[in-house]
């Protein structure tokens, strides 16, 4: 009986060995999150993985380029032309705007005219005075000639001389630079001229009085679009010269229309101001120059 018992068991143990070891393993549900939780880490590139390229701003190809502008924070195409002594509407059309609202930080403007060379030179060449020999008068040759027939002592014959070059002519400006400036306003400077702070003259006023056009020009920009000038009228004059008039309190021209020197375009304001007061500047190429220097003396 007990050996009975003792091969049972043993064919029992047999017989559950070998269930073990026909029986298909199970995966654990454990492992397969597991297996998916990797798939994020493998698609976040290690650092020797290509990184997207970054987006190419339009004529980011010319950057740092003459003739060509970088957009910065805050910029506005009113004040880029102002800067650049251009005007707007012709930054528009020299790089294709679709809207002219809007611009993109690190988008790079052309600013020059197409066709125009950015490298050439700005001033105009200098001409040196010639040296010029003139002829000894016929008179003064012939004296001492005469002079030894009279028995005379002979008087030593006059040395030909080169003679020194003229001095240079007074400076004459000429085409763009010819300009004949009259003042805006008729009131006392405030607040003269400071490259890097004050980028023109201060004049005071009343509210109403008259703005005039410091010379013959076209309106290039007309509104309140560029913070800090409140109502604005900027004149170009020729490929040289603009001129600005900030602050007004009504503006009475509008843009792409010609004036004249000493006409009214505005009367005088405080916008965008804490008191009444034209702020009136001269660009040359864009770059702020002092007023004072190129208007008639009162």
């Amino acid at each position: 009986m007990v050996i009975e018992l003792k091969w049972a068991g043993a064919w029992g143990l047999a017989a559950l060995l070998l269930a073990g070891c026909t029986t298909t393993p199970h995966r654990a549900p454990v492992e397969d999150r597991g297996a998916a939780v990797k798939a994020p880490v493998a698609a976040s590139a290690p650092a020797s993985a290509p990184v997207e390229a970054a987006k190419l701003l339009p004529g980011a190809e010319n950057a740092g380029r003459p003739g060509y502008y970088s957009v910065k924070p805050g910029d506005t195409l009113i004040r880029i032309g102002l800067e650049n002594g251009q005007n707007w509407k012709d930054l528009v059309k020299w790089n294709n705007l679709e809207n002219p609202n809007i611009i993109e930080v690190g988008q790079v403007l052309r600013v020059l005219p197409p066709g125009v060379d950015p490298n050439a030179a700005a001033t105009k060449p200098v001409t040196t005075a010639r040296i010029e020999a003139r002829p000894l008068d016929a008179k003064a040759a012939a004296a001492p000639a005469s002079g030894a027939a009279s028995g005379a002592a002979p008087a030593v014959a006059p040395v030909p001389v080169v003679s020194a070059p003229p001095p240079p002519p007074p400076a004459v400006r000429e085409g763009d630079d010819d300009v004949n400036w009259a003042w805006p306003a008729s009131g006392a400077v405030i607040a003269p001229f400071d490259e890097g702070k004050v980028k023109g003259l201060v004049i005071g006023g009343k509210a109403g009085d008259p703005v005039y056009a410091a010379a013959d020009g076209r309106v290039v920009y007309a509104g309140s679009g560029l913070r800090g000038y409140g109502n604005l009228i900027i004149l170009k004059h020729n490929n040289t010269y603009l001129t600005a008039y900030a602050h007004n309190q009504a503006l009475l021209v509008k843009e792409d229309q010609n004036v004249r020197r000493g006409q009214k375009i505005a009367e005088m304001g405080s916008t965008d101001a804490d008191n009444v007061k034209l702020h009136f500047e001269i660009r040359k190429q864009g770059k702020p120059i002092d007023p004072a220097k190129l208007l008639p003396p009162r």
